[in-house]
């Protein structure tokens, strides 16, 4: 199915005996547009202290009571690797995350999730302590020795970065559309009423953005103005089903995702 960000934030997230938080916003990497982490805010009972949650803990969501359900105890998350969500997240860093949790390294395939398409790495037990035998404060010490390579953006961040077409300014992120079976994000919201007034909203493929332009905050996409201006105008009280996203593709001229 498939979600915007803006939809999970403030969902509580259950851990298998309590409470964890609720979502702040999501971490998504820049190479493969996957979210590949939940940021929760632990309120009063870790300090207010914010941990990263992985999908491939993920075992479900539910939108009537809007929570998300993850096959971790409180232990494990109160014992975690404490990472500053604050600052640049290397990849060093996530992989002593991943060594503590004893989940694989999404970037070490040739897959969204490295040796697949899908979080199902083989999970350790709800109720049994980490797989990995160093302490978390150890793991996190020797990965600040190594050289930093970062690649997580904050969809926090990124709202409201300037896209660009190939002749002019097309609109302003918005949100993000992910899937929520391979947690891949599929589109970009655009909010074109920053350069057409009274303007509509539309979905960028992320496969349509030629570049990412982290400095001057920006998005390059390969589309016109013109194509966007006539492109679908996308509902967000609508479900997005697979007609509206076949339209759109056959609009472009793009193959789907799907095919």
């Amino acid at each position: 199915m498939l979600r915007t960000v803006d939809s999970i934030e403030g969902y509580t997230i259950q851990a298998t005996d309590g409470d964890l938080g609720s979502v702040k916003e999501v971490f998504f990497d820049d190479e493969r547009w996957g979210v590949r982490y939940l940021v929760v805010e632990t309120g009063s009972w870790l300090s207010s202290r914010r941990v990263l949650i992985s999908p491939y803990s993920v075992t479900g969501i539910d939108t009537t009571v809007e929570s998300i359900s993850v096959s971790l105890t409180r232990e494990q998350v109160k014992n975690s690797p404490d990472i500053d969500t604050h600052q640049p997240i290397s990849r060093q860093l996530e992989g002593a995350y991943s060594q503590y949790y004893g989940y694989g390294n999404y970037w070490t395939g040739p897959y969204l999730w490295g040796v697949g398409g899908l979080p199902e790495y083989p999970m350790p037990d709800a109720g049994s302590v980490p797989r990995a035998t160093e302490r978390p404060e150890d793991l996190m010490d020797r990965a600040s020795d190594q050289p930093q390579d970062t690649h997580l953006r904050s969809s926090e961040k990124v709202s409201g970065y300037h896209i660009l077409g190939t002749d002019d300014e097309i609109g302003h992120v918005k949100d993000f559309i992910f899937d929520d079976a391979d947690w891949a994000i599929r589109y970009l919201l655009v909010d074109t009423r920053n350069w057409w007034p009274g303007g509509k909203k539309v979905l960028l493929g992320t496969q349509w953005i030629t570049r990412i332009d982290w400095t001057d905050s920006t998005v390059q996409s390969s589309l016109t103005r013109d194509q966007i201006k006539n492109s679908p105008e996308y509902d967000e009280d609508m479900p997005l089903d697979r007609d509206y996203e076949t339209r759109l593709h056959e609009f472009y001229g793009k193959s789907g995702y799907w095919d």
